[in-house]
């Protein structure tokens, strides 16, 4: 069974740092790309951040310069460290897992597996 738990999530003031986690079990985890999603309140599920098997990242306009993507094949996991925190970033964020393409990277249908989320939130 693929379980993908995420952590590091919280409280934290504006332009201060978080670093997020997702441990990923059940699946041979080199065989994925891994995302990053978030859900603010009455808002859709919008695409954070992407790495690919082989390490190539994307990222959202929204956040480029500020958060930055990595995974650790050893370790099953995959982690945005995100500086620079803004109000505007409060959301549940969501790990996904991806081992086929079948949609744009930045949308969230496209992905075969989702983690519980974890709350951010940014105070002003």
């Amino acid at each position: 069974q693929v379980q993908l738990v995420e952590s590091g999530g919280g409280l934290v003031q504006t332009g201060g740092s978080l670093r997020l986690s997702c441990a990923a079990s059940g699946l041979t985890f080199n065989s994925y790309a891994m995302a990053w999603f978030r859900q603010a309140p009455g808002k859709e599920r919008e695409f954070v951040a992407r790495i690919s098997r082989i390490g190539i990242t994307y990222y959202a306009d929204s956040v480029k310069g500020r958060f930055i993507i990595s995974r650790d094949n050893a370790e099953n996991t995959v982690a945005p460290q995100m500086n620079t925190l803004k109000p505007e970033d409060t959301a549940v964020y969501y790990c996904a897992a991806d081992r086929v393409l079948t949609e744009a990277y930045y949308v969230a249908r496209g992905y075969d597996y989702w983690g519980q989320g974890t709350q951010v939130t940014v105070s002003s």
